[in-house]
């Protein structure tokens, strides 16, 4: 026990160092690619190309039809692929997709949220995976990044009308950002052993003399964007416990840093562009004391082994990688559920109850610590004005953020935000089992799980989906109509009602005129109000959830 906690240690204190590392460049070369007034020559092509003036900024309800509008056609895109599948080059002999699993791959893609109910290797061809599923990596991904800037703006800004242009966010984050990166991730994964080539399904001769088809693809090229875009989807449908997609510990390693990168370098972003880095600091401080806890939790659950099984075996390690173990599978794992990026190294399905309880958890909080690309910093920027109007309640003053009031409107705008994701996964949990016809096809086509279990399965369903996080309790088939249906509402609400309310916020915020700082002005940059955020946080998400909770991972782990 003590050897794997040394060794889990030093695993985290690696990630760390490097976090701490490239937080300030990073950071710093986010803030430039996304506060630049400069355009670059190509991007100066581009808004020639679709008919884009740069200089011309957008309401943000004009912001909000851009990303609406594009998001749209990205789903009509990669449904239309998918059912056109048979007729594409590269399909590799593939039919075409069903309708139902057609349209929920599709929202899942374009949401950031890259859950999978089916098996990709034998689903998808390589046209449709690198023409739909990679090209949406990349753009759902700047689509999250570009909200984000946006509030960030609303904050930044005095008395004015406009947020930016979705369309100038869009080719800066994806030209500078997300592209020169994907490529370095790409050559790092390449060199650590990551399969790329088109040669489709190869039939081998194993060892006991018997035949296996192996299937190749274009993988490490989708692995680098599906992580540092924080989407997540796998190439294969063992995700990242696949030794095609993360072949050692090191790569498994680097594949945590990938989709950490961004979120926790984007708060110092948020200070540069706002011009007092004292406040990314704060919100970077929250975000890592939210992630540490979660993850030595979880650790902790793993590592006792509560149940008869884990014990008599030593540890809890069915459904663990055993290339990494117990350490870095958690370490995988409570950063995939902290992140929206969904991308597993081991089954969470076989998680101890409590420890895939903090799975479901780290997803509750509504993926802040650091949360996807965009979505995790929005995200905690709405906890703040949550943070700081209670704040002013408590000693009888206006409440104000960043120089603004946080006045009625700001505030409904805020609670609709934290009201959303928790009314989307206890509508269809509820559905699910309250409707006898629903509950009966669940119980006999989508888990073999009775009880708690089951029950936590469809639960962590649906709070990756409306959370736009896509992993799974892999026990849980979900390509049935039901579920291919209603994850995929929960998917599309889940991403664009919150991303109407932020654009709204940024709007609101937007329009202010700064107020000045007097004494009774509530720092927010310092220790104090870090431990309001954290307060916040835990109390307004994820006690939302502890009657679900007790249902399912809570009943099951105080049973065993």
């Amino acid at each position: 026990m003590l050897a794997a906690w040394g060794l889990f240690a030093a695993q985290l204190l690696t990630l760390a160092a490097v976090l701490v590392a490239i937080h300030l460049p990073v950071g710093n070369y986010l803030a430039w690619a996304l506060g630049s007034p400069r355009d670059l020559f190509v991007e100066r092509g581009i808004y020639r190309l679709v008919g884009v003036d740069p200089s011309r900024e957008q309401s943000w309800p004009a912001y909000l039809r851009a990303i609406l509008v594009f998001s749209l056609l990205g789903i009509l895109a990669v449904y239309a692929l998918q059912r056109m599948q048979a007729l594409l080059p590269l399909s590799l002999g593939l039919p075409a997709v069903s309708e139902p699993l057609a349209f929920n791959t599709a929202i899942s893609f374009v949401t950031n949220t890259n859950w999978q109910a089916y098996s990709p290797e034998t689903t998808l061809g390589y046209t449709v995976q690198a023409l739909g599923l990679a090209v949406q990596n990349f753009l759902s991904a700047a689509v999250g990044i570009a909200v984000a800037v946006a509030l960030v703006r609303g904050f930044a800004r005095r008395g004015s009308g406009t947020i930016g242009n979705f369309w100038v966010d869009l080719v800066r984050i994806v030209g500078r950002v997300l592209l020169p990166l994907s490529i370095i991730a790409a050559l790092v994964l390449l060199a650590g052993g990551v399969v790329q080539n088109l040669d489709g399904f190869t039939t081998v001769t194993t060892l006991t003399g018997d035949t296996a088809t192996v299937p190749g693809g274009p993988v490490a090229s989708q692995e680098a964007i599906k992580l540092l875009g924080t989407n997540g989807g796998g190439f294969f449908n063992a995700n990242s416990a696949h030794p095609f997609e993360n072949p050692s510990a090191w790569t498994s390693l680097f594949e945590v840093v990938l989709f950490l990168a961004i979120p926790f370098s984007l708060p110092r972003a948020f200070g540069r562009l706002v011009g007092d880095t004292r406040q990314g600091f704060a919100i970077a401080a929250t975000m890592a004391v939210l992630y540490l806890v979660a993850l030595v939790a979880m650790t902790a659950f793993e590592l006792a082994g509560s149940g008869g099984a884990p014990q008599a075996a030593g540890a809890a390690m069915e459904g663990k990688e055993a290339r990494f173990g117990i350490g870095a599978s958690t370490l995988y794992a409570a950063s995939t559920t902290l992140t929206s990026t969904g991308s597993v190294n081991s089954m969470h399905d076989s998680f101890t109850a409590l420890g895939g309880g903090v799975a479901i958890l780290d997803m509750m909080l509504g993926e802040v610590a650091p949360g996807g690309v965009g979505s995790g910093l929005y995200g905690m920027l709405v906890l703040a004005v949550i943070a700081v109007f209670v704040a002013g309640l408590m000693v009888g003053r206006s409440p104000e953020l960043l120089g603004k009031r946080i006045g009625p409107r700001e505030m409904k705008l805020a609670s609709l935000y934290i009201l959303t994701t928790p009314t989307l996964v206890l509508a269809g949990v509820g559905l699910s089992f309250a409707i006898p016809a629903l509950r009966d096809d669940i119980l006999a086509h989508s888990t073999s799980n009775p009880g708690a279990h089951g029950f936590s399965e469809v639960l962590y369903a649906f709070t990756s989906a409306a959370n736009n996080n896509g992993s799974a309790f892999a026990g849980l088939s979900a390509d049935t109509p039901w579920l291919d249906a209603a994850l995929g509402v929960a998917m599309l609400f889940g991403r664009f009602v919150p991303i109407v309310l932020v654009l709204a916020l940024a709007g609101s915020l937007a329009a202010q005129e700064k107020v000045p700082v007097t004494s009774g002005t509530l720092p927010t940059h310092r220790p104090q109000f870090v431990g309001l955020l954290l307060g916040t946080t835990v109390i307004v998400t994820a006690l939302t959830y502890l009657p679900a909770l007790a249902l399912g991972p809570i009943a099951e782990g105080l049973s065993s």
